[in-house]
């Protein structure tokens, strides 16, 4: 490739969409679905122990106007998961986390053996204990939201009773507390893949020290002009 006159650097370099250290690996739409569900999410965690804690319920106060946040973030909690869903990259990792392939397996045996090299711990894009989270998580939402609704519309399903939805949805409530709290604390201790969520990208070295498969499908991906070039949509 030329260079201009004066610049070391090739003429094309000013107009790739990424550096050569780095490649893409959220878009746009997926940064902005997971930090919109995590600010709901969060809303929703906030607004139960305001209502569910005697103290900090005594301190904050306005007991309705808890309720009334706390059941909306509930309600609007999937909105940015279905505006995603617009997304081509969006589908196509959403089809990524429902994949669970032979090397995922593998992963979860290194974990249980607690091996901590990469190379024991093969990953596509997601590792297995993504794809548990995700999964599990999806799961959590939509049962919370169920028996939110039965609080919230008495009556909605006459056999089943207050006393069952209240038990079931604070049990889960606080199950989706532990997990976020673990979740939180694996991307604290992985500042590369905060940088990823925060930016879209991260660095080649990062990615294939601990997610090789998907670094392969990338390049091969390239290499054909393949959907390289729709990761930013």
């Amino acid at each position: 490739m030329r260079s201009t006159a004066g610049s070391t650097e090739p003429t094309g370099a000013a107009t790739r969409p990424e550096h050569e250290d780095r490649v893409s690996r959220f878009s746009t739409a997926e940064r902005m679905v997971h930090r919109a569900t995590g600010w709901l999410m969060l809303l929703c965690l906030v607004t139960a122990a305001c209502l569910y804690l005697g103290p900090l319920a005594q301190l904050v106060g306005r007991r309705h106007l808890m309720v009334t946040v706390h059941e909306w973030s509930g309600i609007t909690l999937p909105v940015p998961f279905l505006l995603g869903l617009l997304s081509p990259v969006f589908r196509a990792d959403l089809r990524r986390l429902n994949r669970f392939a032979v090397y995922d397996r593998q992963w979860l045996r290194a974990v249980r053996r607690r091996r901590t090299s990469p190379e024991s711990r093969p990953a596509g894009k997601f590792n297995a204990g993504q794809k548990l989270y995700a999964g599990w998580i999806a799961g959590a939402v939509l049962v919370m939201m169920f028996t939110g609704l039965l609080m919230w519309f008495m009556g909605l399903l006459p056999f089943v009773s207050r006393t069952s939805a209240i038990f079931v949805h604070d049990i889960l409530a606080w199950a989706i507390t532990f997990v976020l709290l673990g979740h939180l604390r694996k991307a604290f201790e992985d500042p590369e893949a905060r940088l990823g969520m925060r930016t879209g990208y991260v660095s080649r070295s990062w990615a294939q020290r601990y997610h090789s498969r998907w670094l392969r499908e990338e390049r091969a991906d390239d290499g054909a002009g393949g959907p390289a070039d729709r990761r930013m949509t």
